[in-house]
């Protein structure tokens, strides 16, 4: 059955007779083997042996409806991020780079995992300290063109103190209390610190009956400041949106407060939550252990510890969590952190490193072509970014797009406190150069809005009043494109259902951001994407290769400018929830040797070597569709056509039925209602589970077989179709007659 679908596409084979013979003996398996048992609905099992009717492809090739242009070589990209010592040596050693170019990708965005987790970072060791005489302080790079850079350290923040914020911090000695961002005070927004208030929230892990807290304050320490309980769920999931309201206690409103330890009694009878919220908004502004010599020591505010509890009938305070023990512990999360760090807190054991920009530029991982960079800027100083920035350029090394920050919202900061730090960095970066590209927010990878509590608008859209701050300061052309990053699965609950919703969770997120308010000329860019945040055994299977190109296609699709898939080097096979897998496109061991190829190694040959053109120019994305469905009205594949500037229309279609085959015809309307079809030789290329299989094999997991996509000639003309294998990739490309 499936030999005659192959052979009424007049396919002429461009590779020998052995390739095809296997080609045709997995799909007339109907790639058993490569299936998830359980996965597939029971009507796609069942429907296996059927001959599927012929559908259709409709490209709408009206020049007036084109849905986005772009050039692969500024918007197909991927990512590099934190590495070990030892690991800088060798993904950035000739034979890594090379292989890790040829999957396809253009341009690469460095990742800034040292923000990501709290610390900071010296993108140099040359520079100098605030506090020159203790080498502490806050760190400012220098711009002299000494030896080149090879590694970044980081740097444990000793005021974060009790406080996590919501990511996993760099580990760090000296730990001494929490002290909020000096830059978050009008001594450098200019505006009064009540419109930016500090806060910390307690989370006691499980609802416990509170009417007192003990603060231990340190300098500097609020004056005016509230102490509130959340009613609710979570107040702290940002990702969801939190779903309550805080409530001030009735005796939680202070003002001319004292500093030291306090004990206040919030109410007369205790309250049950989970959750405490002190809201800072006055400041003594006395100096810190550090002293008075640098303004930084003496703004915002200092506590050394928080304790949430109760009276007994002495009045002595109760400490509700006194007997939590490990996890049980009541966590903190705050607002912001204090930058102040010393020499001591530096991490250098060499498992958690950063590639120096010197190596980065010229070891050839960024292919030739302009690298978008970050600066830390939740962690660090506007003077050290601009430094950077100054060096780089110094340097000569083409920069496209500059990073601000890192995730602001997996760090709960506020959209406020994001945009003023955000204009304090891009004054000093244009200082440097005014015609640099800078953006963010960076977003974890959600596929809702990020919600937070309401402002006194009522407005709860991390987005929306990032937007509207900087609008309101005059200031939107400082953000020059907006960032984020895509990862659209759970990893321990991926089905191959889940493929079914990756162009409509896509489309979702970039809508999402423009309805918030992003204007349409600041351009949507993901610069972190995979299909799960923590590895999961299908990101090793044909599913990824699938998913990827989706992922990719409705991207475009759906208007979005630049496209990063992470990461470029390769990565160790390991266990998961759902089976061995690697993160990369290469099979590797922890020594990146390399042994083989995954399916998103030839899914981004489909992307980058089949579907468009790199090196060539600007594409033209026409709106597509097909209709074949399933029982359940799922869209069993889907298309993307581009206009490439070589004169060809590239149709990659994916086929996301695990069990069938399906033949296509392919149509391309243009206005007037004239229907034209592919004319003359037709390129054709394929990449399923008749070319690879992944075999879960504990720490010899490998792929059998292993690639490489099947190519063909196909004559085209108006009685042509096309068979796409099951769970696969093709990609069509030829002449159009009349187009």
């Amino acid at each position: 059955m499936r030999d005659a679908q192959l052979r009424q596409s007049s396919i002429v084979i461009s590779r020998n007779e052995n390739a095809l013979r296997n080609l045709l003996s997995v799909v007339a398996a109907g790639c058993a083997f490569a299936l998830w048992v359980n996965s597939a609905p029971a009507q796609s099992r069942a429907s296996a042996t059927q001959v599927p009717l012929v559908g259709t492809v409709h490209v709408d090739a009206d020049p007036q409806h084109v849905v986005n242009s772009f050039d692969p070589d500024r918007a197909l990209g991927s990512s590099l991020d934190v590495l070990s010592h030892e690991g800088i040596d060798k993904v950035h050693s000739p034979h890594i780079v090379q292989e890790s170019l040829s999957a396809g990708w253009g341009p690469i965005t460095y990742r800034n995992n040292t923000e990501l987790r709290m610390g900071a970072w010296h993108w140099t060791e040359n520079g100098t300290w605030s506090d020159a005489a203790h080498h502490s302080g806050y760190f400012t790079g220098s711009t002299d063109l000494n030896g080149p850079t090879r590694y970044i350290l980081a740097y444990a923040l000793p005021h974060r103190g009790f406080s996590t914020s919501g990511d996993s911090p760099v580990p760090g000695p000296n730990l001494s209390y929490w002290k909020s961002n000096p830059y978050l005070t009008s001594r450098f927004t200019g505006e009064s610190d009540a419109l930016h208030p500090q806060w910390v929230v307690v989370d006691l892990r499980a609802p416990k009956a509170v009417n007192s807290i003990r603060i231990a304050w340190a300098s500097p320490y609020a004056v005016t400041y509230q102490v509130e309980y959340w009613e609710g769920k979570d107040a702290l999931d940002f990702d969801r949106g939190p779903d309550g309201q805080w409530k001030l206690f009735p005796s939680g409103l202070m003002k001319s407060a004292p500093g030291g330890t306090v004990t206040l009694k919030l109410s007369d009878e205790p309250i049950s939550t989970q959750f405490l919220r002190i809201l800072m908004t006055e400041s003594s502004n006395t100096c810190d252990l550090h002293g008075a010599s640098d303004i930084r020591n003496c703004v915002g505010y200092a506590i050394q510890s928080i304790d949430a509890g109760g009276l007994d009938a002495n009045g002595e305070f109760v400490n509700v969590a006194q007997d939590a023990m490990g996890e049980n512990q009541p966590t903190y999360c705050s607002s912001s952190i204090d930058p102040w760090h010393s020499a001591a807190d530096v991490r250098n054991d060499g498992k958690y490193q950063h590639t120096g920009f010197d190596l980065f530029f010229t070891s050839g991982i960024t292919n030739n072509l302009p690298a978008m960079i970050p600066v830390t800027m939740l962690y660090g100083t506007p003077d050290d970014a601009a430094a950077q920035i100054s060096y780089i350029q110094k340097r000569g090394y083409p920069i496209s797009y500059i990073e601000m920050g890192e995730e602001p919202g997996g760090k709960h900061a506020m959209p406020e406190a994001y945009a003023a730090l955000y204009l304090q960095w891009a004054t000093a970066i244009h200082k440097v150069d005014p015609k640099l590209k800078l953006g963010g927010p960076i977003f974890e990878g959600v596929n809702e809005d990020i919600r937070v509590w309401p402002d006194a608008q009522g407005r709860t859209s991390w987005m929306g009043r990032f937007i509207a701050y900087l609008k309101s300061h005059g200031r939107l052309a400082d953000l020059a494109f907006v960032s984020f990053e895509h990862y659209p699965f759970e990893p321990c609950s991926v089905k191959w259902e889940s493929l079914y919703s990756e162009p409509q969770l896509m489309k979702h997120i970039l809508k999402v951001w423009r309805d918030d308010g992003v204007p349409h000329d600041v351009p949507l860019m993901i610069t972190e994407d995979h299909l799960a945040a923590g590895l999961t055994g299908p990101m090793s299977t044909i599913f990824s290769a699938l998913w990827l190109a989706d992922n990719v296609g409705s991207f475009f699709e759906g208007g979005g400018a630049v496209f990063h898939h992470s990461p470029i080097q390769p990565e160790p096979v390991q266990n998961s929830c759902l089976g061995w897998a690697t993160w990369s496109n290469f099979v590797a061991d922890r020594d990146y040797n390399i042994t083989g190829y995954t399916a998103l190694y030839f899914a981004a040959h489909m992307i980058n070597l089949e579907w468009v053109q790199h090196r060539s120019g600007l594409h033209h994305m026409f709106p597509s569709s097909t209709n074949i469905k399933d029982d359940q009205g799922n869209l069993l594949v889907t298309s993307y056509a581009v206009h490439r500037p070589d004169g060809n229309w590239s149709l990659m279609l994916v086929n996301r039925d695990q069990a069938n085959a399906h033949t296509v015809h392919v149509t391309f309307d243009t206005p007037g209602k004239r229907q034209s079809s592919f004319s003359g030789p037709v390129n054709m290329t394929t990449f399923g589970c008749g070319q690879y299989v992944w075999m879960d094999e504990g720490q010899n997991s490998h792929a059998s077989p292993d690639g490489p996509p099947l190519a063909a000639n196909v004559m085209g003309d108006q009685q042509t179709t096309f068979t796409l294998p099951q769970a696969s990739i093709t990609v069509l490309r030829g002449k159009v007659s009349g187009l």
